[in-house]
């Protein structure tokens, strides 16, 4: 039995690493997963670099990043395989979002509309003198920091100008909006259905209006164990992509669910996890919007690591003056 150890954060999209190792997709192929689960994606990456960790549920942008040296600490990372497509929603203060929607018929699937609200809130309090906005995100190299930069811009906010954006662990983000230290937020489910609980938070736009059919998180190994232990990663990802298919299908949703509501993972009730698994979000408390593509974790290509998707986060890093282009770095 080949030992593998690896790190999770407490989210929905982690349901593909824990199913392989709960409904024993793993053992199977002869690998005796260890799951450790972490706070912080700065942690993720941090205990990655230093060999705690031989794989781990990551940030796409994040193996990337790595590539491009932009990691506090060096270390090689390579992305074998997606672990879902979508997954993540923008949540707002609710009196934010009262003043957007007055007399405007908002929808959470026209996020140019919801960013037109935004823009003229924003120069309103511009107007007014009033500080800027502040949203938060889970890393600076994560999906949730560069599309939410690309929604903005597109919407006529510049996301280095006209607001302010912070860095918070996922399981924060809805306390921080709470007590009113943020406006709103960009993370994967299930916290903004927390938030929503909570009753401070209003879902605006989720991350498939964005952005259809777009990655998510990736299964990142470092490149030392996959070049010492080849057929024990093909062993891992066999389990992984069974593990996807059983995650995917309808009938087993409610188990999933169960599972991930565990102290071990979410140590959240089944039914909070279990809105983003079906895509069926409460968006206010009251009101509920089915989305039939929230969370893909099987269909559509969505454990293929996609090269023009890897491409797409270095354009936003360039863009958002992470790093400098050069040729060299496409490759």
């Amino acid at each position: 039995m080949d030992h593998i150890a690896a790190g999770f954060l407490p989210l929905m999209d982690s349901a593909i690493l824990v199913a392989a190792k709960i409904c024993g997709f793993a053992e199977e192929e002869g690998i005796d997963l260890s799951l450790v689960r972490e706070t912080s994606w700065a942690n993720m990456r941090d205990r990655m670099a230093v060999g705690h960790f031989d794989a781990a549920h990551m940030l796409a942008p994040m193996p990337v990043a790595a590539s491009l040296n932009l990691l506090p600490i060096s270390v090689k990372l390579i992305a074998p395989m997606a672990l879902g497509l979508g997954g993540n929603a923008v949540t707002l203060n609710r009196t934010l979002w009262d003043e957007m929607s007055d007399d405007k018929d908002l929808d959470i699937m026209r996020p140019a509309d919801v960013g037109k609200a935004l823009r003229e809130i924003i120069e309103k309090r511009k107007g007014r003198g009033e500080e800027k906005l502040c949203f938060g995100v889970v890393h600076p190299h994560s999906g949730h920091n560069l599309e939410l930069r690309y929604w903005l811009y597109a919407c006529g906010i510049n996301p280095n100008q006209d607001v302010e954006i912070i860095i918070l662990p996922p399981s924060l983000m809805p306390d921080a909006l709470s007590l009113g230290r943020i406006d709103g937020f960009c993370v994967g489910e299930p916290w903004n259905t927390v938030a929503v609980k909570k009753g401070q938070g209003r879902i605006a736009t989720v991350k498939s209006a964005i952005w259809h059919s777009s990655p998510e998180k990736v299964l990142a190994l470092r490149e030392g164990f996959y070049t010492k232990n080849p057929e024990s990663t093909q062993k891992l990802i066999r389990a992984l992509y069974k593990a996807a298919s059983w995650c995917s299908k309808p009938e087993n949703k409610g188990s999933l669910a169960e599972i991930l509501s565990r102290e071990t993972f979410l140590n959240l009730p089944q039914k909070v996890i279990l809105s983003g698994l079906i895509g069926v979000l409460s968006l206010d408390g009251k009101e509920n919007r089915k989305i039939d593509d929230f969370f893909v974790p099987f269909e559509c290509a969505a454990t293929f690591p996609w090269q023009s998707h890897a491409l797409w986060f270095y354009s936003q890093m360039v863009k958002w003056h992470m790093i400098n282009h050069e040729e060299d770095n496409i490759e």
